[in-house]
């Protein structure tokens, strides 16, 4: 595995070397060491940003400025409403301890919030249910005082008990039906599922996102965090073909993805044959390691340590925009930001070819900033996952500190 102390270590040294050797040469002989240093350095730039990102002056795909409702936030924070249990058999406050990583809808003229709740009794942490709140204006929210999806006797417990069920994100097919995907703990595992409603209050489970996928290859993996590429219409947020195809990017690593031809059971994209990975494997991804890297991690940069889907992905006039979560860590990340800092990145791809990687934000926009966001069950989050187009603005949602929810604008 990887080893980012070694890492460091190595590369310390390999420079001290360069270093020493420099000290032997003449002036010539330097002038054309540093002329092919610079050479080299620029071709592997341009070589990795092949697989990672393509950087460009050309900032009109990214949809920009956002900025934070501090007036109003957090939106929502945690609550005492209370329900029956169904595995316990008995009372729970399931929204106590927090509320954060909001799915966002837009129906009959008013924002409905599907949010991520989490109890003070369950195991490891707490264990999660999906709550609803709906807003007339998109800042002042009313909820429902039971959640929506929850752990249950049913088929699905053995994945969501008792950690639970996570981290919910939205869109709806050509009918109006709703689907989610949603992540389910059961204490050691993470895995994608799939639900769908016609009325957001009533969901049917059907399990595993990837439970028919090479003869169930990735069932037991750690999946999580799916956004499906959709159309933005007037509020509505529609799950929009490709090739014949519905994709899919997920993961809490790195970035892959996921086609299906009925939103229900997902195949994630292998690599071809005799195709490498764009950057050294680590973390869940070395249990993964014939996945395609869609969005991969960068070093030096805000996401060096991890990529994880933001909203529903956009089918825009200049390609697929995704809207994502990155993790910072130190030595190796953005020395500006504090070590474990979740922060909001962009990235623009194909419309054609939805795997390559058209554009990509240098840098974050979005950071944490804010005492709620600075400060909560986990520090330093800001985490991206609800996007909504009401009453000609952009709304984006995001947890705050794993603990709340808070909204920023883009006018």
């Amino acid at each position: 595995m990887f080893n980012s102390h070694e890492f460091k270590g190595s590369l310390h040294n390999r420079k001290k070397s360069m270093s020493r050797n420099c000290l032997k040469l003449n002036c010539y002989e330097k002038i054309f060491f540093l002329y092919f240093f610079i050479s080299f350095i620029s071709f592997s730039c341009k070589k990795t940003s092949t697989n990672t990102s393509i950087i460009s002056s050309d900032s009109s795909w990214e949809l920009l400025p956002f900025v934070k409702a501090d007036s109003v936030n957090p939106v929502l924070i945690p609550g005492n409403g209370s329900f029956t249990c169904p595995i316990l058999n008995e009372t729970v406050f399931w929204e106590q301890k927090s509320v954060f990583n909001p799915a966002v809808v837009v129906k009959d003229g008013k924002i409905y919030m599907l949010y991520r709740a989490q109890d003070e009794i369950g195991l490891p942490d707490g264990t999660s249910r999906i709550g609803l709140a709906v807003s007339s204006d998109g800042y002042h929210f009313t909820r429902n005082m039971v959640p929506v999806l929850y752990p249950d006797n049913d088929a699905e417990k053995i994945y969501e008990w008792q950690g639970g069920c996570e981290d919910p994100r939205v869109v709806q097919d050509g009918s109006g039906m709703y689907y989610m995907t949603y992540t389910a703990y059961d204490g050691n595992d993470a895995r994608l599922m799939v639900a769908s409603s016609t009325d957001l209050l009533h969901w049917t489970k059907y399990g595993p996102a990837f439970a028919q996928a090479y003869n169930g290859k990735y069932l037991n993996q750690w999946t999580k965090s799916g956004s499906i590429v959709s159309t933005y219409n007037n509020g509505n947020v529609i799950a929009t073909k490709i090739n014949g195809k519905y994709w899919m990017y997920w993961g809490d690593q790195n970035i892959w993805a996921a086609t299906s031809v009925d939103l229900i059971n997902w195949i994630p994209v292998e690599m071809a044959l005799n195709e490498v990975p764009p950057i050294e494997l680590v973390g869940v991804a070395l249990d993964m390691p014939n996945l395609k890297i869609v969005v991969p991690t960068r070093i030096h940069k805000f996401d060096n340590d991890l990529c994880e889907s933001g909203p529903p992905a956009m089918i825009t006039d200049s390609g697929i925009l995704l809207i994502y979560n990155g993790r910072n860590t130190l030595p190796i990340g953005d020395p500006t930001l504090p070590d474990g800092t979740y922060a909001s990145g962009q990235v623009i791809l194909d419309k054609n070819n939805p795997t390559k990687i058209l554009e990509r934000m240098d840098t974050y926009f979005m950071k944490p900033d804010q005492p709620y966001e600075l400060s909560g069950q986990t520090n330093n989050v800001c985490f991206v996952e609800g996007l909504a187009n009401f009453n000609n603005k952009w709304f984006l949602y995001y947890g705050t500190a794993d603990s709340k929810i808070a909204v920023t604008i883009k006018q």
